[in-house]
């Protein structure tokens, strides 16, 4: 049996691999059609695996088309992101809505160090201004915004629907968010042979994989050590824009990732409300 923690880390790698795909996909079809690419993919594939019943659908549809209005706009935000500045430095911008969840419900005064560590790594970050685009970093704050809202809804979704089926229903609302956008920007190169093959290892690699790992390994790990294990997920990015991307982050950009992790970590496992915080990327 494979150990959980080598499951996360493997779900991780599938997640920035994907997006290492999409960023060379985005001259193709540019960052709407990529994203609309990916969820559309999406929502087939599980759509196909999970058959949602009707009978499911209906009492939470409302719950079910806000998680899936969230998910179009996290994927799309972050994508817009990840066209303006390098991976890593969008992960690590993103990754600030999960650890504002994991502190969030805390009162405990040693999560304050967490914050203003967390605070430290954006500002760092920030002093790369003149080789970062602003609206890249706005896109990437606006994920991280959405990335929050995300997981307290699927809390919500995941407690009153059985099984996947509020994801299947998510992912098409999402994909019918980004269509008129995703359409604009990609036109009939949405329908070539290239952006569809693209498009479909984007939508395995990003979220077929990844979320099968991540609830395999929730089976067998504590939401705190998950949360520990997905702080790995800045640095992640980071390789994988170089290994894939040619993206070098300076030693001061190295630096912020590092403090954004660190953060992630103390936070993730200190703080009781990691216990019910499922942290799945975008």
């Amino acid at each position: 049996m494979v150990p959980a923690p080598v499951l996360v880390l493997g779900g991780i790698a599938s997640v920035q691999s994907g997006a290492a795909i999409a960023t060379k996909l985005f001259p193709q079809v540019g960052a709407g059609g990529a994203v609309f690419l990916r969820l559309g993919l999406s929502a087939v594939i599980v759509c196909l695996v999970v058959r949602p019943a009707i009978s499911q659908v209906r009492g939470d549809v409302m719950l079910m088309l806000a998680y899936g209005v969230v998910l179009g706009a996290m994927n799309l935000s972050f994508y817009l992101a990840l066209d303006r500045i390098p991976l890593g430095v969008a992960v690590t911008i993103e990754f600030l809505g999960p650890l504002t969840v994991a502190v969030g419900g805390s009162r405990r005064r040693l999560d304050l160090v967490w914050v203003v560590l967390a605070a430290a790594g954006v500002v760092l970050l920030a002093g790369g201004g003149d080789r970062l685009a602003v609206s890249g970093v706005v896109f990437a704050a606006v994920a991280a915004v959405c990335w929050a809202t995300y997981i307290l809804l699927a809390q919500r979704v995941g407690r009153a629907v059985p099984g996947m089926t509020g994801l299947a229903v998510a992912l098409v609302a999402g994909a019918a968010l980004t269509a008129p956008y995703g359409i604009a920007a990609g036109g009939t190169a949405l329908v070539q042979p290239s952006a569809i093959g693209k498009g479909a290892a984007i939508a395995v690699l990003s979220s077929a994989i990844p979320y099968s790992l991540e609830l395999a390994a929730l089976r067998r790990l504590r939401a705190a050590t998950f949360g520990v294990l997905m702080s790995l997920e800045p640095a992640m990015a980071a390789l994988s824009g170089l290994v894939f991307l040619g993206q070098h982050l300076r030693a001061l950009e190295w630096v912020a990732v590092g403090c954004v992790m660190v953060a992630s970590v103390g936070a993730t496992s200190t703080s009781g409300a990691t216990e019910s915080v499922e942290m799945i990327d975008g």
